[in-house]
Parts: C-alpha cells; sequence; structure tokens
C-alpha cells in the first residue's frame, strides 16, 4: 500500500479508545455553550446547541450584605425574575446548567456558612430543580472559586450540596472547576472533593489549549501534544475512574479568541497573541470531536457573544456583538450534520497526520457519518485514499450561512475515494452493508 493510502475499512474495527461507543451520548446531548443571564438571546442560538450553562450568581440571590437571607425566589435579590428568563430558554429548547457564582461573597463574609449554605442550596434546588419548576436539570457550586481556600471550599461544597440533594434529589449536582494538581485561581485540587462522592454527579473542569500565560496567552490547536489540553481531560477521567467511578465528567470551558483588532500598544494585554476566525472556527469543531472519543459527557464551549476585545476572553464568542462570526456557522454545522449521531470509534488517530472518527446514528445503525481533518495548524492540505464503504457524499465544514463545500467523490481502482484533507474536518455520509 503507497505511503499516502490508507485503508479504513480494513481498520475499521481497530479503535483506539477506552470508551465503550454504545454508552456514548448523542452529540445533540454533547454539545454545550457558557452564556450570561439576561445577554442571551435564545432565539438567535438555536442553531448551535441544546445545553447552556449560565454563570448564575450567589450574590444576585442573596445580595452582598447578609448570607443568612431566605432567596425570594423566583425573584433575584436584583430583582430579576429567573424563572421568566429561565422559562423563555426552555421554551426556546434549551437544557440549563446554572453554574452557581461564589465570586463577590468572601468565605470569611458568611454569618454562618454550614447554614446557610444549606440553607441557599435547598431553596435553589426546591425551586428550580426538574421536581419543582423544572427550569434547570443541574447546577455546579461554584465556578472558579480561587479567593476560598481547599478547606473553605470543601465546607460550603459539602453543605450547599447537602441542602440541593434534600431539596431535589434528581437536580444533577456538578463540581467547581477540578484540577488534577494542586488547586490555583481557577480550579481546585481534586482531593477537596474525595471522599464526597454522595454529594455530586458531575465532576467539572475547564481547559484552554494554552501555550503559554501571560504575557501572550497564545493558544495552540486541539491536537498539539506539546500543550496540557487533553492531557488534563485525561488525567481527571483517570482520576476518576479511581476515586469515583461512575460519576460523569464535563469540560464546561474551552475555546480561542479571534479577534479583528490588533493588541493594544500598552497596557495588560499589549503581547497577548490571538488566534483568526478561521481557527477559532475550525478548533471549535475539531475540539467537540475529540471531546466525543474520550470518556466525556459534556463539553462547553466558551463563549456565545463578544464584543471584539483583543483580550483573553475578549474575542470568544460565536458572535461579535450578536451577529454570526465564522465559528458560529461551522459550530451549527457540527450540530445540525451529527446532533442526531453518538461516537462509534476512532478510525485512525495520527498525531500530525489524519484523525477519522466514525459516529453512528441514533436509530439507524446503518446511517454512519466520517469526521476526517489534518490535525495541525499550518494549513496542511494532502490527499488521501480511504475506503470506508459506499459513500453517498462529502462536505467540508462551512464558514459561512451557505451550504457546505461539496467535495466531489473520485473513485479509485482499488475500490477507495481519493479525499483533499485540510484543517477544516471534512465529514463523509455512508450507508453500511
Amino acid at each position: 500500500m503507497k505511503k499516502d493510502s490508507i485503508s479504513l475499512l480494513v481498520m475499521i474495527c481497530v479503535y483506539v479508545c477506552s470508551v465503550h461507543a454504545e454508552n456514548r451520548p448523542l452529540m445533540k446531548d454533547f454539545m454545550g455553550m457558557c452564556v450570561h443571564t439576561v445577554q442571551f438571546k435564545p432565539d438567535l442560538y438555536q442553531p448551535v446547541c441544546r445545553l447552556v450553562r449560565d454563570y448564575h450568581g450567589l450574590n444576585w440571590d442573596l445580595g452582598k450584605e447578609r448570607t443568612d437571607f431566605w432567596p425570594i425566589f423566583p425573584f433575584a435579590h436584583n430583582r430579576v425574575n429567573w424563572e421568566t428568563m429561565y422559562a423563555g430558554w426552555n421554551k426556546a429548547g434549551f437544557e440549563i446548567n446554572a453554574s452557581i457564582q461564589l465570586g463577590e461573597i468572601e468565605a470569611d463574609s458568611w454569618i454562618n456558612l454550614p447554614r446557610d449554605a444549606e440553607t441557599y442550596g435547598f431553596a435553589f434546588a426546591r425551586f428550580f430543580g426538574p421536581s419543582g419548576r423544572d427550569l434547570v436539570t443541574s447546577a455546579e457550586i461554584g465556578n472558579e472559586p480561587g479567593h476560598y481556600d481547599d478547606a473553605a471550599y470543601r465546607k460550603v461544597f459539602t453543605h450547599m450540596a447537602g441542602g440541593m440533594r434534600l431539596g431535589d434529589p434528581r437536580l444533577k449536582i456538578v463540581t467547581c472547576a477540578m484540577t488534577p494538581g494542586e488547586s490555583h485561581k481557577y480550579a481546585k485540587s481534586l482531593e477537596c472533593i474525595k471522599g464526597l462522592e454522595n454529594l455530586y454527579d458531575v465532576i467539572n473542569f475547564h481547559s484552554y489549549a494554552q501555550v503559554q500565560g501571560w504575557p501572550t496567552w497564545e493558544r495552540s490547536y486541539p491536537e498539539d501534544p506539546s500543550i496540557r489540553y487533553l492531557k488534563e481531560a485525561q488525567e481527571i477521567i483517570d482520576w476518576r475512574n479511581r476515586n469515583a467511578p461512575g460519576k460523569k465528567v464535563w469540560i464546561t470551558e474551552f475555546g480561542w479568541d479571534a479577534s479583528t483588532k490588533p493588541a493594544p500598544k500598552e497596557g495588560t494585554f499589549k503581547d497577548w497573541i490571538g488566534s483568526t476566525e478561521l481557527e477559532q472556527a475550525r478548533y471549535l469543531v475539531r475540539s467537540f470531536l475529540v471531546f466525543s472519543a474520550m470518556d466525556l459527557d459534556r463539553a462547553y464551549m466558551f463563549w456565545f457573544n463578544d464584543t471584539d476585545q483583543p483580550q483573553v476572553h475578549g474575542s470568544s464568542g460565536l458572535t461579535r456583538n450578536y451577529t454570526p462570526k465564522p465559528s458560529f456557522y461551522a459550530m451549527a454545522y457540527l450540530y445540525r450534520t451529527l446532533g442526531d449521531y453518538r461516537f462509534d470509534g476512532i478510525v485512525i488517530q495520527k498525531t500530525g497526520d489524519l484523525y477519522v472518527y466514525r459516529y453512528k446514528h441514533e436509530t439507524d445503525s446503518k446511517k454512519l457519518i466520517f469526521a476526517a481533518w489534518s490535525p495541525t495548524r499550518n494549513e496542511r492540505s494532502v490527499n488521501r485514499t480511504i475506503t470506508v464503504g459506499p459513500v453517498e457524499k462529502i462536505e467540508r465544514m462551512p464558514l459561512t450561512i451557505e451550504d457546505p463545500e461539496t467535495i466531489p467523490i473520485v473513485s479509485k481502482q482499488d475500490g477507495g475515494i481519493s479525499l483533499p484533507i485540510t484543517e477544516s474536518p471534512a465529514f463523509l455520509f455512508c450507508q453500511s452493508q
């Protein structure tokens, strides 16, 4: 066989993965997006996913003065009507994960932390949970509570989760962002929740494809073997397998900044390095694909909308001032195309060369879609001869509202097809025998 010819038909049963494909979620139950309260426009974002993660401020519900305050749901302390807002999202087809922000409430400012945290957890779950108003299906206790030391976070988690369990046992309880290493500003060590397995359902983490932090905050591509992006995800999965088998693992933040503006000439972000809009679109789609092959149950991208700020998290949106960017159309295509499919196996995963994954339809096991791409970042394009059975059509991930690029089916004498592989994933629609 020629060096550039790969028989996927032969390799179809060689799955380089540690999960059982039949237990994988459908992509429509896997793909999510981070949003923020009254700024979110549900009708605009219906094409890209059905799962949303809302940053729900604890201080909105309790105020800043006292924590011994019984929430007056459906109203926040600032009079936002949670029920009206969340019900509108539900009506638009969205399932909500509420990330309860501890942010502006310091660990030492609770009047009576055990009592007040449990009271809030009980009130929140009883009102918002599936057994109550059925507005949210899951709640995170903290987002990135770096201002709480480990002992304080474990304490607030224990009591708030205990209250939630009493308020509605059907509400999924999610940890804050965790890390397999020591706690830091943006995540708590997994050791903080060790032994509390009866109080949570999901282990949560954030991961960005970062090459370095300050001063550039430069990010790479998802499959880059030199960064921590996927390695940390696997370490958290491994920790779960050893310490909390049966618990779900979600990644609730990942993304790329793509601004049309250069970095400012002075200040904190003068050396900031962003990504192009094309890179953002490619890397988000490829991340969803790569994450779907891991033992993860959900992946929420960051962020829904931006105002084109050339800084960290300043241009991560799928929209810019609520106008779709290329990443919006790319993610919408992925959701539309693979929504009713689930990951069914890694066909080939060769670093720096070629990734090909197989997805199977929810109800018709003969309907298959193969995703194929070059796991690189240098505008690499190569031709490959591949064999996956009868191919009905081939499309490449779009960047606009227009129909996706259709790739001609070029048959080879050996029964395969010639396919141009680029850094924008191609999707092969097949019907198995």
